[in-house]
């Protein structure tokens, strides 16, 4: 499950926030001032964290700076019931993913919770896998772009070579057509997947020395990327 902490001193407000919150989904550890926050982060470390900026005792950007050197790539969203443009840019600055100015709608702020955890978790992904995959006969070095085997060598784009390492991390798996199109292409509309088929096409031509890696498509449902020597 998704844990959220929340830092906001307005009792009345942070308890809608933190039971509507909840009825999508999300854990909630809700603190009323930002000494308390940081104590709770410590103990639960979240997927994401939402702070108030007008704080007692702490306020956010403290707060989020002190996070900060705690955990780098904790990613965070500032609330605040002023719009000034200075405290804009200064939760910018300190590294903010977002920033909503109160009053808001609710479900702005869980689809703006959602898409930073979704941005989030690409990154983190693409910075966990190793920089050279072993695909059967072929070496692929991820910084450089380049494709070998003992017969040729080809340096693949960067849309290539998004699709590849997401292939090899759910090698020999069947997944779905809409869930790589997300990954990669970042929806699944029509123009999207006709682009993927074309990638795909070009992908079994890379990989065609060697039997023992394939890209199948199972009809209605999904592709596999076959490694048979893993």
């Amino acid at each position: 499950m998704q844990t959220i902490l929340l830092a906001e001193d307005d009792f009345d407000f942070g308890s809608i926030l933190k039971q509507y919150l909840e009825l999508h989904g999300f854990k909630v550890y809700w603190e009323k001032d930002g000494i308390a926050a940081l104590d709770k982060f410590k103990e639960v470390k979240p997927t994401i964290c939402v702070f108030d900026i007008m704080m007692p005792k702490k306020d956010g950007f403290t707060l989020a700076e002190e996070i900060i050197n705690l955990s780098p790539e904790m990613p965070f969203l500032f609330l605040t019931a002023r719009g000034q443009k200075d405290d804009k840019i200064k939760g910018l600055r300190i590294g903010a993913d977002d920033y909503i100015v109160k009053p808001f709608e609710a479900d702005e702020l869980v689809l703006r919770l959602k898409n930073i955890i979704k941005r989030s978790t690409r990154v983190t992904e693409k910075k966990e896998i190793q920089e050279t995959l072993i695909i059967g006969k072929y070496t692929f070095n991820t910084k450089s772009l380049l494709l070998e085997d003992n017969q040729s060598s080809k340096r693949v784009t960067e849309k290539e070579a998004e699709l590849i390492q997401f292939f090899y991390k759910h090698k020999n798996s069947l997944v779905k057509r809409e869930d790589i199109l997300k990954a990669v292409w970042g929806n699944d509309d029509f123009f999207s997947g006709r682009s993927m088929d074309v990638f795909i096409t070009r992908l079994r031509k890379y990989f065609k020395n060697d039997a023992q890696v394939s890209l199948e498509s199972i009809r209605g449902v999904g592709l596999e990327f076959k490694i048979s020597n893993t």
